[in-house]
C-alpha cells in the first residue's frame, strides 16, 4: 500500500514538473516596413494590378476586398 502510494506522489510530481518545462511558442516576428512596402519574394501572392510601395493602391485593394466580404453589400435586394 505504502509503495503504491509513494509511485503514485512520484508520478504526480514528475507530471506536474514536465507541466512546468513546457516552451511557449514565442511571438512572431514584427517588421519595421509598413504592410504597404511589401516584399520583392512574395510575387505569387499580389493582387493584379498592385504595385509594392503604393499605399494609394494598397489601401484602394484592402477596401475592395473588404466590400467583398460585406454581406449586405453582397446579398440581391428583395423584391
Amino acid at each position: 500500500m505504502m509503495r503504491t502510494t509513494m509511485a503514485l506522489g512520484l508520478c504526480s510530481v514528475a507530471l506536474a514538473l514536465a507541466a512546468c518545462g513546457e516552451k511557449t511558442a514565442g511571438a512572431a516576428k514584427k517588421s519595421d516596413v509598413p504592410a504597404f512596402q511589401g516584399s520583392t519574394g512574395a510575387s505569387a501572392y499580389t493582387a493584379n494590378g498592385w504595385k509594392a510601395s503604393d499605399q494609394a493602391a494598397w489601401e484602394q485593394q484592402l477596401r475592395t476586398r473588404t466590400q467583398g466580404q460585406n454581406e449586405y453589400a453582397r446579398a440581391p435586394a428583395k423584391p
